[in-house]
């Protein structure tokens, strides 16, 4: 049975999209293992990772979600290792159909729960990208999932954010799904030249240090090498450029996440 990793942060531009592809393309690159990437954004953004496009995808996670289609009719199969299942605009507007509905949708946080059942099997990791937000799809992804990874860009105020995602997500934990777990928080868009990131890592640290939370050794820099894969090369930058030295840094955060996946 696959094990279930969130990505997720109510901040939009921390880099989400890029962490799950590239740290799935990482995993699929050096194993043999078999992957299933989730996008439950209504960007689409992994699906244009992958060089789909989200506007000409008909059926989506919208349409698994509502109970219209089977998971499993919706994926897309990008490699025989790593399968997609996509999003559009269509989740933008996933609320208003669930929530003035609920006798029809009683369970709405389980949505995406009963969905996947029926594939989980399939795959050894299921990643799944997130919107910017805590709302119901938010909720859908947490009541899923084994473990959490927050991306955490270190700009101002950027820790007092990250507490508040952690808090949310302690309390939708209590509430909802008691065996998730904070996997680890992971520093994206690092310019180490900075004074400021420099700063925000240290107090970042310090907060994990003193909440019994892991902060990876492992820093994603901040560079353009990773959108220009996705926009020109219709792939994730672990796959196009994996010997590049700032590439590499998925593939050290790779094994650092399951070192700590297998020991917390």
């Amino acid at each position: 049975m696959a094990e279930i990793y969130a990505v997720s942060t109510n901040k939009g531009g921390a880099g989400k999209t890029s962490l799950v592809t590239n740290l799935a393309g990482a995993i699929v690159k050096q194993s043999d293992k078999k992957v299933l990437i989730i996008d439950t954004d209504g960007q689409g953004n992994t699906s244009i990772a992958f060089g789909l496009s989200p506007h000409e995808i008909e059926d989506t996670i919208y349409d698994v979600l509502l109970g219209i289609k089977e998971a499993k009719d919706v994926i897309i199969e990008v490699t025989e290792q790593l399968h997609v299942l996509p999003s559009n605009n269509d989740m933008n507007f996933l609320e208003f159909d669930i929530l003035p509905n609920l006798q029809k949708y009683s369970d709405p946080f389980n949505l995406l729960k009963k969905a996947i059942n029926s594939v989980r099997d399939e795959y050894d990791y299921i990643f799944l990208d997130t919107p910017p937000s805590m709302g119901l799809v938010a909720g859908n992804v947490l009541a899923v999932s084994d473990q959490v990874i927050i991306p955490f860009v270190p700009e101002m105020f950027a820790v007092s954010g990250l507490v508040r995602v952690i808090q949310a997500i302690e309390d939708f934990k209590g509430k909802v799904n008691p065996s998730l777990k904070v996997a680890g928080i992971v520093g994206m868009m690092v310019d180490s030249r900075t004074t400021l990131h420099s700063q925000m890592l240290q107090q970042a640290r310090r907060y994990c240090l003193e909440n019994d939370l892991v902060l990876y050794e492992t820093i994603v820099p901040k560079s353009i090498r990773f959108a220009n894969s996705t926009a020109y090369e219709g792939k994730p930058a672990t796959w196009t450029d994996a010997n590049n030295q700032i590439v590499s840094s998925y593939f050290e955060l790779m094994k650092e996440v399951f070192e700590y996946g297998k020991t917390k």
